[in-house]
């Protein structure tokens, strides 16, 4: 039985994260454009209208392609972001549907880990 509740990160649980797990896969959803002016480091680009084609993909080709592992659908640390939090929560959705039951979506997204990690 699938939750229609989307799961949230917050800043501080993402930074965490960052820092002590080798588990986590952050996928950036925005445009390549967007990404070339700046990302959180360690997070994979998969634009948000590629993520169900993506997360649909066989392990070989998504490995292939993005250069990592494709987490297992009940992978502990799945975690998407975007510029401000809306993409990302499609794209969380989408992986709900896909049965990636702990996605979640980092709501600040890069607007704000822009902001934070300036200070």
């Amino acid at each position: 039985m699938a939750s229609t509740v989307t799961k949230e990160i917050s800043y501080e649980d993402l930074k965490a994260l960052l820092g002590k797990s080798q588990d986590l896969l952050l996928v950036d959803v925005r445009t390549k454009e967007e990404v070339e002016r700046g990302h959180i480091p360690g997070s994979i680009n998969i634009p948000v209208e590629t993520v169900e084609a993506a997360f649909s993909m066989k392990p070989e080709e998504f490995k292939a392609k993005y250069g990592v592992t494709k987490p297992a659908p009940d992978a502990p640390e799945l975690v998407f972001h975007c510029q401000m939090g809306r993409r990302g929560l499609t794209a969380t959705s989408k992986a709900h549907q896909l049965g990636y039951v702990n996605a979640r979506n980092y709501t600040g997204g890069f607007m704000e880990w822009s902001t934070r990690e300036r200070k």
